[in-house]
């Protein structure tokens, strides 16, 4: 769910639909009601439905326009997207393996020691820390990579290249023995295109995996590299350059794996969930070395 900007149309419908919550009632569509009570008005006196249209534009004007409802607003359809971002991931991930599973909780409790943060071992989600942005962004890439691997694997698994090859070799010696141009000559030609494109696919989903296995190694070998780099030149200026560092890698992988969505689809892979976007790593000040306690007091005689 990509984040859209939202237009003024987009507030006007949000403060047509606004219900607002009170006392004992809850929350009511305090304005729709207005607009129906104006609406049987006007059947007593016209005048009610000039009223209430007039009330109803102003009432739509003001607060669409207001700087604070906007935010409100965009504030909502954060949350909204975030989690249906957060149910993508969980989705994605029961999917997987336990052997998988293992790995991409390995690599979130890595990314958590990172940004100095406790996590869950059981935890399946994406970081909550505001700073983890870059982080989070890795990991949905390491889990979109995971996902792909486990279609791949998945379908070779199911499909055997030696007998692919015996029935295309079968179907090529009996259409040497067709008669050219005969409806068999024309039904064997087309099972054969149909079991030589099956073997190709089997080469296009060995070479995919190959990538697949290459990138799910770089990210967790660069997810290291920065625990380490952060454990002995701490700081939160090095922390963000070397994330920097990783957008490269983000992007790269990220249009591999856009190039080749085509293909993965093709082996049962879900819509994807795109991932929204995330805060940078902010600056932050270096924490200060924590003092230690008073020595106790001598107990003095009396």
């Amino acid at each position: 769910m990509a984040g859209e900007a939202l237009t003024y149309w987009d507030f006007v419908r949000a403060a047509f639909y606004r219900r607002v919550r009170l006392p004992l009632l809850g929350a009511m569509p305090v304005n729709q009601m207005a607009l129906a009570a104006f609406a049987l008005l006007g059947f007593v006196n016209p005048g009610f439905w000039f009223l209430g249209a007039a009330l109803e534009l102003a009432y739509l004007g003001a607060l669409s326009s207001s700087e604070r409802f906007q935010k409100l607003v965009e504030g909502e359809r954060l949350v909204a997207r975030q989690r249906g971002w957060e149910a993508g991931v969980q989705r994605a991930f029961a999917q997987l393996p336990p052997t998988a599973q293992l790995r991409y909780q390995a690599l979130v409790g890595r990314c958590a020691r990172i940004l100095g943060i406790t996590t869950s071992v059981g935890q399946t989600g994406m970081l909550s820390d505001l700073r983890a942005g870059t982080l989070n962004q890795l990991l949905w890439l390491f889990l979109r990579l995971l996902s792909s691997r486990e279609l791949i694997l998945t379908t070779l698994a199911q499909v055997d290249e030696g007998e692919l090859e015996a029935d295309v070799a079968r179907l090529e010696q009996r259409l040497a023995g067709a008669g050219e141009g005969s409806p068999l000559a024309r039904s064997l030609q087309a099972t054969l295109e149909i079991q030589k494109k099956r073997l190709e696919n089997l080469a296009a989903a060995r070479a995919n995996l190959a990538v697949v296995e290459a990138e799910l190694e770089r990210i967790e070998q660069q997810v290291r590299l920065i625990e380490e780099e952060s454990a002995v030149a701490g700081g939160p200026d090095v922390l963000s350059a070397r994330l920097d560092a990783v957008s490269s890698t983000l992007l790269e992988t990220s249009r591999w794996m856009d190039q080749h969505a085509e293909f993965f689809r093709s082996l049962g892979g879900e819509e994807e969930v795109a991932p929204m976007a995330l805060p940078r790593l902010p600056e932050l000040p270096p924490t200060p070395a924590a003092t230690p306690p008073p020595p106790p007091r001598a107990r003095q005689k009396g």
